[in-house]
């Protein structure tokens, strides 16, 4: 471990297309799912339009909030005139914008691409073009394998690193590219041996959810430091978190539990009805 510090980390997703439904946020459930692999808490997911204000507001929220913290940004990197998460970053941060040399070269690369196909490359469009490439001072890269499309990771008071630190990972909202940034810079530089993983049990259960809630309370009460989740559905389904010897008993506890309701004759006619009435609405939906 990097140290005893537990790592948490919030999400600012950034786009008018978003809050207009015109597209759905592909990035926060997957990005969850990898934080949780490296025993990361995700805390918070904000989604703001594409607005200076709403973006610092947002921004300082996040860096308020228990450090040391990573802040991942998704969305509005790209050249158009509502991409302003670079401009808008730096401002909240009271920082300038400099030229990256290195997207810079990129970028001038697919300009000289442009001008082969016979278009035009204007000065006014090169300079909208590049600013993909005017990021927040003292920023750096967060390099990928493949593709050209980087991300950038801004330091905070020492950075997530720092026991009060954080680290604003910038990165584009196209999710393919989320992901690979993710995968490749964020994982291994930033989230990799950071935390102590947790132990996480599930459970399957033949019961309506409400059945359980004096369970469920009883076992909040005795394992205070465990997470309880109960996610209905075609699995009736318990998901237990935390240390591994507190989980192992919580989830004995629960698992006796339901075995004992299973033995009593009202617990077993409940389960077969429950199975019934679950097995009519699941073949309603398939036709």
């Amino acid at each position: 471990m990097r140290g005893r510090v537990v790592l948490e980390a919030s999400m600012v997703v950034i786009g008018d297309e978003i809050l207009g439904g015109h597209v759905v946020d592909a990035n926060s459930g997957w990005l969850a799912g990898r934080l949780t692999a490296h025993g990361v808490p995700l805390t918070r997911v904000q989604v703001v339009p594409d607005e200076p204000d709403a973006i610092d507001e947002a921004l300082q929220l996040e860096l308020a909030r228990t450090r040391p913290r990573l802040v991942v940004t998704s969305g509005g990197i790209g050249s158009t005139p509502d991409d302003i998460t670079y401009e808008a970053v730096a401002a909240s941060l009271g920082r300038g914008l400099v030229e990256d040399p290195v997207i810079a070269g990129r970028l001038d690369g697919a300009l000289d691409w442009t001008r082969e196909q016979g278009v035009e490359v204007t000065d006014a469009f090169a300079h909208h073009f590049h600013r993909m490439a005017r990021i927040p001072a003292g920023s750096r890269l967060l390099r990928r394998r493949s593709g050209w499309v980087p991300g950038v990771a801004v330091d905070v008071d020492g950075g997530c690193d720092a026991e009060g630190g954080a680290t604003i990972a910038i990165l584009p909202g196209v999710p393919g590219e989320f992901r690979a940034i993710v995968d490749e810079a964020i994982e291994p530089q930033l989230l990799a041996g950071r935390n102590p993983l947790p132990t996480i049990v599930e459970i399957e259960h033949p019961f309506p959810e409400s059945t359980l809630n004096v369970l469920f309370a009883e076992v909040l009460a005795r394992f205070p430091r465990v997470r309880l989740g109960s996610y209905p559905g075609a699995r009736m389904l318990i998901r237990l978190q935390g240390d591994q010897t507190e989980v192992d008993a919580a989830a004995a506890f629960v698992q006796a539990g339901i075995d004992e309701l299973h033995r009593t004759p009202g617990g077993a006619r409940l389960a077969a009805s429950w199975a019934a009435r679950r097995g009519v609405a699941r073949e309603k939906e398939s036709e």
